[in-house]
């Protein structure tokens, strides 16, 4: 976060909804937050060292990813995608990191992450089109309308919970692993339910909020079921 913060610095002082960002309003220097990066990686590649030696061979992709998302935007309509593998692959590492080895719920999981980010993601770029469309940057809303892009949202998220339930399968999970996913399907079909093409007002709620309630009600369940 801290370099995806230092990276787009400009396009956000031009942006008049993240203009008073930290870095681009003057109360964070770009040294100290670049600072906090490299301080950040440096524990994450620590911290890696500890783990299965797969860990340590996919730092690499890892940091790739972490750095090399924050200027996908600039020539991409993929950068949902990017962002959501980016969170994926910190998901999947968690699983790696216990197993040490990459296996197909490992993959379920990942792509139920990256579906599940990239969905949200659209939903929060629909407040940039026109900035986008006249700062050449790219995004799924700036190609495609409001309109289309809330459809792909829904259809990325419709997604993720497929990868959920055939996860649960898979794995042979208890019932508290399908409360959560039945759960979080309720709380996605309640987060689109607050947006239409002419009435973003409630945005925030279906972007902030709702994910915040699925991201860790959905851990809440996990852990439940591994423990009852």
């Amino acid at each position: 976060m801290a370099l995806n913060r230092v990276i787009d610095a400009e396009i956000d002082k031009k942006n008049p909804r993240t203009a008073n960002r930290a870095i681009p309003a003057g109360k964070i220097k770009k040294l100290s937050v670049i600072t906090l990066a490299i301080l950040s990686f440096g524990l994450m590649i620590f911290a890696a060292w500890q783990l299965p030696l797969i860990c340590r061979q996919l730092l690499p992709l890892a940091i790739i990813i972490l750095i090399v998302y924050s200027y996908t935007k600039r020539f991409t309509y993929l950068s949902h995608f990017i962002l959501g593998g980016a969170l994926a692959a910190g998901a999947a590492g968690g699983w790696l990191a216990v197993t040490g080895e990459i296996t197909i719920p490992v993959v379920l999981w990942g792509f139920a992450i990256m579906f599940w980010v990239a969905g949200f993601d659209v939903i929060y770029a629909v407040q940039d089109i026109e900035f986008d469309r006249e700062n050449n940057l790219y995004s799924l809303p700036a190609w495609l309308g409001t309109k289309n892009s809330l459809l792909f949202s829904r259809l990325f998220h419709v997604l993720t919970v497929i990868f959920l339930i055939s996860l649960g399968i898979i794995i042979k999970t208890g019932l508290y692993y399908w409360l959560g996913t039945g759960i979080t399907f309720l709380l996605l079909v309640y987060e689109h339910s607050l947006l239409k093409e002419d009435d973003l007002s409630r945005l925030n709620m279906a972007f902030f909020n709702v994910n915040g309630y699925i991201s860790i009600g959905m851990f809440c369940f996990i852990l439940l079921d591994k423990i009852l």
